[in-house]
Formats: structure tokens, sequence, C-alpha cells
């Protein structure tokens, strides 16, 4: 089974997961509005905060989240952080986070790894097999697009390509024009499941069947973790069915 062919139940998966904990979200809406509080100039703003609305994430948090990314408020000192390594089986893992206690979630997401047969490496050693590129998804039943209106709505705007799955669309584009994609997309009206910056591998790997339950109970533990922010895999496999 290839890794799209459910990217919008993986996504929906993922969020339900994350949905559990709220901090997730207001940390993320913090540093967005690092770059600024208005959600209308800052797209990454924007973005955290839709994110936070579909989770539930309360909209005074949400305000409070954005007035503590800005300054107007205390609020936590939250430093990024980026951690690379391989599950079982072989599949290159990259693991964001946003954390006030360095050691605490160092030695969480090294755990994970630990405990579920993976080894965490040194910065750089899997993100060669990763490109940065801006993605929008398009659930087909939920939001009745056609290839034809994305392809003049998302590639007249800069985007690079769009790829159809079993039951989606993604259009991907170069992070640079990734505002302007978005835009075009709005302003057409078209729904998404999913739009961000993310990471997107170049290098796949398939596991084998008997890595598959490691692979799955250590993401899960990953996504868990209040720190963890994102988590990457370039498995060939849906893991999060």
């Amino acid at each position: 089974m290839g890794r799209h062919n459910t990217i919008a139940g993986r996504k929906a998966a993922q969020d339900s997961k994350r949905a559990a904990s709220f901090t997730k979200y207001a940390r993320a809406i913090m540093i967005a509005a690092k770059s600024g509080g208005d959600p209308d100039y800052n797209p990454s703003l924007r973005t955290a905060i839709e994110k936070a609305k579909q989770a539930g994430l309360p909209n005074d948090n949400i305000n409070r989240a954005i007035k503590k990314g800005t300054g107007e408020l205390e609020g936590e000192q939250l430093e990024e952080l980026r951690f690379e390594g391989y599950g079982a089986g072989g599949v290159a893992v990259i693991v964001e986070a946003l954390t006030d206690n360095r050691n605490r979630t160092t030695s969480s997401v090294s755990h994970a790894f630990d405990k579920f047969g993976g080894n965490l490496g040194t910065p750089g050693c899997v993100s060669y097999m990763f490109d940065r590129k801006g993605i929008f998804v398009f659930d087909k039943e939920e939001s009745e697009v056609t290839e034809d209106q994305l392809m003049d709505v998302a590639l007249e705007a800069g985007a690079d390509d769009i790829q159809e799955y079993d039951d989606s669309f993604e259009v991907l584009c170069d992070p640079s024009v990734f505002d302007d994609v978005a835009q075009a997309i709005r302003d057409a009206g078209l729904e998404t499941v999913e739009a961000e910056i993310t990471m997107v591998p170049s290098i796949e790997a398939t596991p084998d069947e008997s890595h598959i339950k490691s692979l799955q109970k250590m993401l899960d533990a990953l996504e868990e973790d209040d720190d963890v922010q994102k988590v990457y895999t370039n498995s060939t496999i849906d893991l999060y069915e």
C-alpha cells in the first residue's frame, strides 16, 4: 500500500492524536506570532490558528498564545529542536519539537527511539532524504474539487505539481511561493484538509511487515509527547492506520 493512498485519513489520524493536547497548538501559535500577530499578514500564524481551531482550542487560548508570541504577555521561552534517526527496519525519521526544557525533550525522544527498535542519529543523518515542500491536500469527497480546477488555480499561482491518489489530490510547491498558492486557493473558494510547509521524502523505504508494529508504536509515543510538533518518515507504508 502506498504512503499517500489514504492521505486524508492519515492526516485525520495524526490530528486526532495531537488533539489530545492543546499544548502543541498553543506553542505553534506562539512561535508563529513572533513574526507578527496579525494572521492576515502572517500566513504561518494563520495556518497555526486554523489547525488549533480544528482541534477545538478555545479562542481565549488562541488569543493568549498570540499575545505571548508577540510579547504582550509573558510566556514560556521555547526552543526549536530537530532530531533525526532511523526507526525499525531502517525507516528514516525526523522529529521537530518545541520545548522549554531541552534535556527533558531529548530524553523523551531518545527513549521512544530506543524502546521501539530505532536509533537516534546525528543532525543531517536522514534529512538529505527529504525535500522541504509546501503541500495542500484536498479530500475528493468533501471538496468536490477536480484536477482541472487545481491546474487552473494552483499551477497558475506557481505550484510545481498536482498528484492524484485514491481519496485525495495533493498540490506541491516550493516554500517560497506557498503564500501565493495559498491565497489563490482561498480566492477560488477551494477547501483543503491540510495546508502546510512540510518535509516530503525524496528517498523512500518500505519496512518489512515484522517492523510495522514497532514503527507505529514509536510514532504513537512521539506524537503523544507535548513537546513534539511534527514527525516525518520516509515509509512507503501508511503507519497511521
